[in-house]
């Protein structure tokens, strides 16, 4: 036998895909029922239909024009005058926004940096159906969850056309997809600078405070630096059907297998040079 594997090491190879055939075949999903009810599929998309694309260093249109709070126009060039932390969200949204919105909350809360004069937040719905009247409802909410001096103009709410806010949101590379009456998109928050500098991105629904304050300094020199922990990306993946964040078993489980398998053919081949080396003496 280790004859047979020294002087073949492609059998190796073979031996190891043969010995993890059935774990990577039970990765396989199980076909879909014959018949399955439109209103229960789980819509399609792809990566490049919905996810952020980094667009590091871009300058944001600061000339878009978009609604305040309380109906009147404003453009983003008026309100960005220091670093902003941008949120990309729809107000009827079931799923990501909320938990999302209340980390920003929450991580608001715990900085040590100064709302108002350090950062500011700026959160834009993406769908055109979002009015003022909601945006302001969902911002006094969201202010209500701070339990620290902060001025509200520190945090605002803007809706608009949709042609405007997917202008926004392609400039920083954020995608998302309509599906019936929800959308399916990602959750992110992204620095702009003073000038309106894409500088830093962060991912998930929970935000650490150094972090963002960090990220905050960053965007005040017009810094952009490159994600430092992106394992939210790779690791888990937006649910549509159950609008949550869910761990991608199915993509971690492969990368195990293969490294598994690599490992697995390394030491049979070390082992096969090993026993032809003693023979030799």
């Amino acid at each position: 036998m280790s004859k047979l594997l020294t002087r073949s090491p492609w059998t190796s190879l073979v031996l190891a895909a043969a010995l993890l055939g059935g774990p990577l075949q039970a990765q396989a999903p199980a076909p879909a029922p014959a018949s399955t009810p439109a209103d229960q599929a789980t819509p399609a998309f792809t990566p490049q239909e919905v996810g952020v694309d980094e667009k590091l260093g871009a300058t944001i249109p600061l000339d878009l024009v978009l609604k305040a709070e309380d109906g009147q126009p404003v453009t983003l060039r008026s309100l960005i005058d220091k670093p902003t932390i941008l949120t990309l969200n729809y107000f009827r949204c079931a799923g990501i926004c909320t938990p999302q919105l209340s980390g920003v909350a929450e991580v608001l809360n715990r900085t040590q940096a100064e709302p108002g004069k350090d950062f500011q937040v700026l959160t834009v719905s993406f769908d055109e159906r979002d009015e003022p009247e909601i945006a302001a409802q969902k911002r006094t909410n969201y202010l209500g969850e701070i339990t620290r001096p902060f001025p509200p103009a520190a945090w605002r709410f803007l809706t608009g056309p949709a042609a405007t806010t997917k202008a926004l949101a392609d400039a920083v590379g954020f995608k998302f997809k309509r599906v019936g009456d929800d959308f399916v998109h990602a959750g992110a928050i992204i620095f702009i600078s003073p000038k309106g500098k894409v500088t830093r991105y962060m991912y998930g629904t929970t935000y650490v405070p150094a972090d963002l304050q960090m990220a905050a300094q960053e965007a005040a020199r017009g810094e952009a630096q490159p994600t430092i922990n992106k394992f939210l990306k790779f690791c888990f993946s937006y649910d549509p059907a159950g609008r949550k964040y869910v761990l991608n078993t199915t993509t971690i489980g492969a990368t195990v297998i293969i490294l598994a398998a690599l490992i697995f053919v390394a030491t049979l081949v070390r082992r096969g040079r090993k026993t032809k080396s003693e023979e030799g003496e």
